[in-house]
């Protein structure tokens, strides 16, 4: 049975923005989470069980291991932390401990936190989750707002305009301009909603460093959300649309 959410609500909360953070430990378990939601956040939020029908499992994009949970007045997205890759055959949801300030879910909902404070298109962080399952390994999990009517970008190249395309370029930059490095900016992590566009998914996201060089990290972001693209338009498409995705992203921001 899932619990009744207090008053507060996504909506609330996104219109009375401050970087803040409760910490909270609960049978071996901590937790992360948003003021608004600190009296109905538990450890069984990130068990997709507790949520019964109330949990459909995301089906586009990523690993696996995401549901989009219907919690009352406000549309979550629930996101384990798996591993992929060759080290999966090995451990698929552990992870080496090396600390709590290095959690990953603690830090995707930091990033995320510190985004949506400077008013950037991102999906708020509602709670965080980890426990160790050995001295050495732990498991984790996050949960997130879902941005309503939102779609993949994959699923929505061949009907945006080149308007759209140099807006999502303006909103790329934006991030950039803000020191973010998004560890996979592919054509999954985008969201379209009409003519905007949000960026999801930080897990190994970087507030990079003011003397970092600006423009290697930056042209690698861009060269992997290039090959993303690569992977699910044709040649013709891609070099119409990305010429209207640089000149959005070249466009001064005082424009």
């Amino acid at each position: 049975m899932v619990l009744f959410l207090e008053s507060f609500s996504i909506a609330f909360f996104r219109g009375n923005m401050a970087e803040s953070e409760i910490l909270k430990r609960e049978d071996g378990a901590v937790l992360l989470v948003n003021p608004a939601f600190q009296q109905a956040v538990t450890q069984k939020w990130f068990d997709p069980e507790y949520w019964g029908s109330q949990a459909l499992p995301v089906g586009s994009g990523g690993r696996g291991g995401a549901w989009f949970i219907d919690a009352a007045d406000n549309q979550l997205v629930l996101r384990e932390y798996l591993r992929g890759g060759l080290v999966s055959h090995l451990s698929r949801r552990t992870y080496a401990y090396f600390g709590e300030q290095h959690v990953r879910s603690f830090a995707e909902f930091r990033i995320l936190n510190h985004m949506a404070a400077l008013a950037l298109p991102v999906p708020l962080p509602v709670a965080a989750w980890y426990k160790k399952v050995s001295r050495f390994g732990y498991r984790a999990a996050i949960v997130i707002e879902r941005i309503p009517r939102a779609v993949p970008l994959a699923d929505r190249i061949g009907k945006l305009d080149s308007a759209d395309w140099s807006q999502l370029g303006n909103t790329v930059r934006r991030f950039h301009d803000a020191g973010v490095r998004h560890a996979d900016l592919n054509c999954f992590n985008v969201l379209v909603v009409d003519n905007e566009f949000f960026l999801i998914d930080f897990d190994k996201g970087r507030i990079m460093p003011k003397n970092a060089s600006r423009s290697r990290w930056q042209e690698d972001n861009l060269n992997r959300f290039s090959r993303s693209l690569r992977k699910v338009a044709s040649d013709a498409v891609l070099r119409q649309v990305w010429d209207a995705f640089l000149q959005g992203y070249k466009r001064s921001m005082s424009s």
